[in-house]
């Protein structure tokens, strides 16, 4: 999305990458501070959204269709989560993407940035909204509406 708004031309499957060079550094940074969390993957794009995590202490959520997807792939099921992600492809993508270095970094983002930041409303637009589809669809089960009835 962000290389269509900005016509920003990258290599071949280097976006693929951008969430999970920070789920994985989110993963080791939570590791060494002692952090007793889990870290979510759930919004799949591709398969690393769950190759690349295995054997970590992580919650992978993969939709319906995706573990589908898994079940009748020849991908290895091999714990991947401690494999750094080739500094070459996140060295291009810090250059080319501010967001993917305010996510990235450290330091990249404030507190008072984070409630702002694209990926953080789209996430909390996507959670609301799927509230709204549960809602809808358990009234309309304890509900139905009479006009839809025949």
């Amino acid at each position: 999305m962000a290389a269509e708004k900005q016509n920003i031309t990258i290599e071949p499957g280097y976006l693929e990458w951008a969430g999970v060079a920070v789920f994985k550094k989110t993963y080791r940074i939570f590791r060494e501070r002692g952090y007793r969390l889990r870290l979510l993957s759930a919004a799949f794009r591709n398969h690393m959204h769950w190759s690349e995590f295995i054997g970590g202490d992580v919650v992978i959520s993969p939709p319906y269709k995706w573990q589908l997807r898994y079940n009748a792939s020849d991908v290895a099921v091999v714990p991947r989560i401690d494999k750094p992600v080739d500094p070459i492809i996140v060295e291009e993508l810090l250059r080319k993407f501010p967001d993917f270095r305010r996510a990235y970094n450290e330091d990249g983002l404030s507190l008072d940035e984070f409630d702002t930041f694209g990926a953080t409303r789209r996430t909390l637009r996507q959670f609301i909204q799927s509230c709204h589809d549960l809602e809808s669809l358990i009234r309309n089960f304890m509900i139905p509406n009479p006009d839809k009835l025949l």
